[in-house]
């Protein structure tokens, strides 16, 4: 499957810790940041691909699920350290779950919105990989 762990280098500090991204952070220019907070309990978030958007999520808070999809295969990577994003390339289906109270999951993308790099209907999306 087309995603990836990636460190995020981390400064510990007796006064706490530091977490930094900067581009040799993530493999693609940053053009949108964006997080997700106070997600009710059992709401769920995603629920689509990208044509060509790719996107590094990061739980700053807390722990939630991403599961994914590649058309072939089903993955699901449980985020929960600051300090490790999930790269996740283009035409990768993704849902986000089971977000734990007070969680925050910010995202790092090499695109600014566009509505139609966006596939929002899983079998539109199971049919472009066919």
């Amino acid at each position: 499957m087309n995603i990836k762990r990636i460190p995020i280098p981390k400064i510990e500090d007796p006064r706490g810790n530091l977490s930094v991204i900067e581009k040799e952070v993530v493999p693609f220019d940053i053009k949108r940041v964006y997080y997700l907070y106070d997600v009710p309990a059992g709401a769920e978030r995603g629920g689509h691909a990208h044509i060509q958007q790719r996107e590094c999520l990061i739980a700053l808070s807390g722990s939630f699920d991403v599961i994914l999809n590649d058309g072939k295969a089903e993955e699901t990577v449980t985020l929960n350290k600051p300090f490790e994003g999930l790269l996740i390339n283009e035409g990768i289906w993704r849902e986000l779950k089971n977000f734990s109270s007070g969680s925050v999951c910010l995202v790092v993308a090499s695109d600014v919105f566009e509505e139609a790099d966006y596939i929002r209907d899983f079998q539109a999306f199971l049919d472009s990989k066919a």
